[in-house]
């Protein structure tokens, strides 16, 4: 009459010593050698504790309405300016020109951040003035919030020179996010939230774009304009206007900040138990040798009650 399995079960047997036996040595050598290797082997692999991590956000960027023109008009240092500080523009004199300017900040993914700034400025000249370089500040309130609240006031620097006078200059680019060190992974970063220009000041010296950009960039957090390709085009009519036409995207920026203790902890611990499970098999077969063919003498016991006849 033939037979088929119905049903099956693993035998656990228990196998027992004293604490005084090679067998216990041989427990406690096995233990060391599954846990101890593999945080080694993970340490010493390097990126065990991450120090900086990085994620992605659109930032919260709106344009200040400030800005400083600055504009060449001759080789030998002639200048015409105009900026939105009205000390500045009383300092100026004959060189002030009162530009015509259009400003307009547009969601074109309807997501509620504004993407893009449209910039334009028109430059009253005399007829006999030239412009061969254009130096152009723009600030602009900057938030992120996903980690943590940033909110600083930054700045875009545009500048252009030709040594042919041009009739107009058109830039497209990027407000991008410069950082130096990492920033924290919560709590409120507003240490840069202050003017990028002070323009109450009656004095000179706090308008001048040397002591601005310097001061800017010694900075741990700043934003640049990333304008690869400027388009200077030559060829103005006597008494138009000199035309500056700018429009500067708010991408999606890559932040680095510094991991909090958590996180820190999950990745360490995500490569620690990588390596742990490689080592948990090896040894878990060789104490299973061990003991089932008795190389270390111990005591096995089956577990479970024994039928009774």
């Amino acid at each position: 009459m033939a037979f088929y399995e119905v049903y099956s079960h693993p035998a656990l047997i228990r196998y027992k010593t004293s604490v005084c036996t090679k067998a216990t040595l041989f427990l406690v050598v096995v233990l060391c050698l599954t846990y101890i290797p593999p945080l080694l082997a993970a340490y010493r692999s390097q990126g065990f504790w991450i120090k900086r991590s990085t994620y992605e956000e659109q930032p919260v960027v709106r344009f200040q309405y400030q800005s400083l023109l600055v504009a060449a008009t001759s080789t030998q240092g002639d200048y015409v300016a105009w900026s939105t500080f009205p000390h500045l523009n009383n300092m100026l004199g004959a060189n002030l020109r009162i530009p015509a300017v259009s400003v307009r900040e547009e969601d074109q993914n309807q997501d509620g951040k504004l993407d893009r700034l449209i910039f334009q400025l028109q430059l009253p000249l005399k007829p006999e003035e030239q412009v061969y370089s254009v130096q152009l500040l723009l600030t602009f309130s900057y938030q992120l919030f996903r980690m943590s609240t940033v909110v600083m006031q930054s700045l875009a620097y545009v500048q252009h020179s030709s040594s042919v006078p041009g009739a107009k200059l058109f830039i497209s680019g990027d407000l991008k996010l410069q950082q130096r060190t990492p920033l924290p992974h919560r709590g409120l970063y507003d240490i840069y939230n202050v003017s990028v220009i002070d323009g109450s000041s009656p004095f000179a010296s706090a308008y001048d774009l040397d002591s601005i950009i310097r001061s800017y960039q010694e900075r741990n957090l700043t934003t640049v304009l990333s304008c690869p390709m400027p388009v200077w085009t030559v060829g103005r009519a006597a008494g138009s206007p000199f035309q500056l036409n700018a429009e500067i995207h708010y991408p999606m920026e890559p932040s680095t900040y510094r991991p909090g203790f958590w996180e820190t902890i999950k990745f360490a611990w995500i490569q620690y138990v990588s390596v742990l499970l490689i080592f948990l098999w090896i040894f878990e077969r060789i104490q299973r040798f061990v003991f089932q063919n008795q190389v270390l003498t111990t005591v096995p016991i089956p577990v479970g009650k024994p039928h009774m006849s």
